[in-house]
């Protein structure tokens, strides 16, 4: 079994005023709609990432202080989003800075956490559509990624970054990317144990609880047997991302082992623990490597037993996921 994982945590925000995407590859349900996708694109892999200490940044109910990445703005640094409007199923770059408030420069040092200077995620508003995207740096600190999201509607752009030479600590920068064409919102996903991807069956096991940690764990199985060979995936056995319902609040759950630590061993069970900003909806996106291949499973769940308002059953029985 798989040690408990290490939380780095941040909120970020988007009033859930948008529209359709493509519902996630992985969806909650196995009975998820056909149109569903989810993709990663690849950067450079790496290692030496620099681990934070347990909890750091973590955002629990009650809270007096703003979440991270409501705003454009943390920490002394902004998010320049150059590209703020593409069209719906083209494709197209997104173009972006990490700006330093204090000289109004262009950040161009940043610390790695595993094995990336930055983590970009690309989430639909009806948290259907998800991509972890790493982008490339220029020497001016522009930061550039292809991307093409099929369906029109709203979509936030998170970048987690730790910048070097002012804040220790890392920050979850928050931005409004619009899809052109005709925008229909997708339900929220049915809550379920179990999801399957690209013929992988992944099974969570534990609650989300608000203002409290808890271990969730995942069991990864292909074919009914467990998958015990796991590949690392930027220095990891899995990463999990935590999106809330209605606004987006944004958990990012790093693990506290890894692949040569003598102790975490490479399946079929990934563990975490996290924390939930507050009861209601999240959604929960792990991705995983296995031959080669990063797969990214999605579930819906409810934090501290906040009852949600079930969707309607969606037709499909499959999504394809164009990792």
């Amino acid at each position: 079994m798989q040690t408990g994982l290490k939380i780095t945590a941040f909120a970020a925000g988007l009033a859930a005023t948008f529209g359709t995407a493509y519902a996630v590859g992985g969806a909650v349900d196995p009975t998820a709609p056909p149109k569903g996708e989810v993709s990663h694109q690849e950067g450079r892999e790496g290692h030496g990432e620099k681990e934070r200490p347990a909890g750091e940044g973590e955002r629990t109910a009650g809270s007096d202080e703003l979440p991270g990445g409501l705003q454009v703005s943390q920490g002394g640094f902004t998010l320049d989003l150059g590209t703020p409007r593409i069209e719906a199923g083209e494709p197209a770059e997104l173009r972006f800075a990490v700006v330093d408030e204090g000289t109004s420069r262009n950040v161009t040092a940043f610390s790695r956490e595993h094995g990336k200077e930055l983590h970009l995620i690309v989430a639909s508003s009806d948290l259907t559509t998800y991509r972890h995207l790493h982008p490339e740096r220029a020497a001016d600190g522009t930061w550039s990624t292809p991307v093409e999201l099929p369906e029109a509607g709203g979509y936030r752009v998170f970048a987690d970054c730790t910048p070097d030479g002012k804040n220790a600590e890392g920050v979850t920068l928050g931005a409004d990317l619009a899809v052109s064409g005709d925008a229909r919102p997708d339900p929220l996903p049915e809550a379920e144990r179990t999801v399957t991807v690209d013929g992988y069956e992944v099974t969570l096991d534990g609650a989300l609880r608000p203002g409290a940690g808890s271990e969730l764990k995942l069991e990864v199985e292909k074919d009914g047997k467990p998958v015990t060979d796991l590949q690392p995936y930027l220095g990891a056995y899995g990463h999990l991302v935590a999106l809330r319902a209605g606004d987006l609040a944004y958990l990012h759950v790093h693990p506290n082992g890894g692949p040569g630590d003598g102790r975490t061993e490479s399946g079929p069970e990934v563990s975490f623990t996290a924390t939930a900003p507050s009861k209601g909806a999240y959604r929960l996106f792990l991705d995983f490597r296995h031959e080669g291949k990063v797969r990214t499973a999605a579930f819906t769940v409810h934090a501290g037993g906040a009852a949600a308002e079930k969707p309607a059953p969606q037709d499909g029985e499959s999504a394809d996921h164009g990792h």
